[in-house]
């Protein structure tokens, strides 16, 4: 919609209303207390409109529409999209939209039915189902540690080759002491600074540095010898790993039998990755 269509809206609805929706300025627009309670209000009352054309589809009945899920790239792909593929086999009524980010879109404002949530979750109305946990570990190449040697202490990190991305590894890496179990952090001068974990475990795996990543990014090198963890007895308790839904009341099918699908095969593989 072009944008003087919708300042017209807008100005329509504020006569309508009688009270102003928005701070202008020449720099940006704001909601003000009216435009806040507004927009909370027309929400809730679209969110209800939706669950009655739900109903009236059937999806409370039957499994069956469209179900919208979001999840982090790489874990989607690793994780969620053989789950995808498994569950439309055995549910030809319903199709899915995979949404992949690693930034975590809002379940209202993104139209999204589930995500998969990495880590502590904040107080919200959302409702959440765990499904397992999941580590952060510093690992580097064969090559690399036969050049530097192995860290015995995570301090020794701030003078040896280390390779950052934006996510768990961050210019400053958090370690647990393993006696008083108390929290410390180690501030990293990176030799390469990447955007994503995939990067960062290509160039680990050339021999560019220490990383820092969850364990499902690195795994499979793990697991060939390609890639050797250390400092494990300084590693932060695992974070949780969670499917959330908002809170509506009554589930629609399509998403009660996804999760109750999903669920177990999550678990199941996250295990598997200890």
């Amino acid at each position: 919609m072009p944008l003087p269509t919708i300042s017209r809206k807008v100005s329509e609805l504020e006569a309508h209303l009688g009270t102003k929706l928005l701070h202008r300025s020449t720099r940006k627009l704001t909601l003000t207390d009216a435009g806040q309670s507004y927009v909370a209000s027309v929400k809730r009352i679209m969110e209800e409109i939706d669950e009655v054309e739900r109903a009236a589809s059937g999806e409370y009945a039957a499994p069956r529409g469209e179900l919208v899920l979001t999840a982090p790239v790489l874990f989607g792909q690793t994780y969620i999209l053989p789950i995808v593929t498994d569950f439309l086999a055995a549910y030809p009524d319903i199709n899915v939209r995979l949404l992949l980010s690693d930034h975590n879109l809002h379940l209202y404002d993104e139209h999204v039915d589930m995500a998969v949530r990495l880590g502590a979750l904040p107080d919200s109305s959302m409702i959440a189902t765990r499904v397992g946990s999941m580590e952060t570990l510093v690992c580097a190449s064969p090559g690399l540690l036969a050049a530097h040697g192995v860290p015995k202490h995570p301090r020794e990190l701030e003078k040896l080759p280390c390779v950052i991305f934006a996510g768990p590894a961050t210019t400053s890496w958090s370690f647990q002491d393993p006696a008083t179990k108390r929290e410390f952090g180690v501030t990293i001068v990176p030799r390469l600074s990447v955007t994503s974990a995939e990067a960062a475990v290509q160039a680990a795996l050339r021999h560019t540095g220490f990383t820092r990543v969850y364990r499902y990014h690195c795994a499979e090198e793990l697991r060939a010898g390609r890639l050797i963890r250390v400092l494990q007895a300084f590693d932060v308790d695992a974070i949780p790993v969670h499917l959330v839904h908002a809170a509506r009341g009554l589930l629609p099918q399509k998403m009660r039998v996804f999760l109750d699908f999903a669920a177990s095969q999550l678990r199941s593989a996250l295990s598997q990755l200890g």
